[in-house]
């Protein structure tokens, strides 16, 4: 992005008659005394958010280069001191990639969802609604702890695809969906394993079944299949349990890349 210098009529005027007075020292005076009793009115648009142009320029350098934090104070200000001007949406939006760059993905999404909110019909709210479900996506880690990122992940795609079903970033959310929901059921089989573990091998094979009825083509159904096959023979797994364990982290989402829709 490039920063545009206006020179307005009034100003060039000024500048040739600035020229003027400095060429005669006698003369100078006279002009200064003139120009204090001159109004030029109020500024043109261009020149009054011509510093906005300015930081814009300069936030959208320092993100180039990945500096975001210099990007976001740059962005700030606009949105703060300029708010009216044509670079303000830009500021909003980069502001939000900021935060998600800097892995700061609660600020991100909250600052995403304003410009939904703002801004419901502009060209970039498929971006959007992906970068709000990749806000949840990305702050999911293990399926021990806190699961609710990859839930909301899933509902986030989702809303996506039904608003935009043809969008460019169509294709990716679906993949996120299934490995979010793969994620899910490798923590229900994780449960099951904790059961086993503590010998309730009862809520152990309720939970297994689940998994088989529900999700049969997830993959840790081979198994949890060899795993119930176990208790209901009544051969429980009493060493090595740590074997039976699935992945404890989120699946890469490539893996699940393909055309097909969420549950097919």
């Amino acid at each position: 992005m490039t920063t545009q210098t206006f020179f307005p009529a009034g100003r060039r005027v000024l500048s040739i008659l600035l020229v003027a007075c400095c060429l005669s020292l006698s003369g100078c005076a006279t002009m200064k005394d003139m120009f204090s009793s001159w109004s030029f009115g109020s500024q043109s648009e261009e020149e009054k958010f011509e510093p906005a142009a300015e930081l814009a320029a300069t936030g959208m350098d320092a993100y180039s280069v990945g500096d975001y934090s210099e990007a976001l104070t740059a962005f700030d200000e606009i949105i703060d001191r300029y708010p009216f001007s044509p670079q303000a949406m830009l500021a909003e939006l980069k502001a939000a990639d900021c935060h998600y760059y800097r892995k700061e993905y609660e600020e991100a999404k909250t600052l995403y969802k304003e410009f939904e909110d703002r801004h419901p019909t502009n060209e970039a709210i498929p971006y959007v609604m992906f970068q709000i479900g990749m806000c949840d996506f990305a702050r999911t880690h293990r399926i021990d702890r806190d699961i609710s990122g990859a839930q909301e992940s899933i509902q986030s795609f989702s809303r996506l695809l039904r608003a935009y079903p043809d969008s460019p970033y169509s294709r990716e959310a679906k993949a996120r969906i299934r490995a979010a929901q793969d994620f899910l059921v490798n923590h229900e089989y994780f449960v099951a394993v904790f059961y086993v573990r503590t010998k309730k091998y009862e809520q152990a094979q309720h939970r297994l079944k689940y998994i088989l009825t529900m999700y049969p083509d997830s993959t840790i159904a081979p198994k949890a299949e060899a795993l119930l096959a176990k208790l209901d023979a009544g051969e429980p797994p009493r060493w090595g349990i740590n074997k039976w364990l699935p992945d404890v982290k989120m699946p890469e989402w490539t893996q699940f890349g393909s055309d097909e829709k969420p549950g097919e």
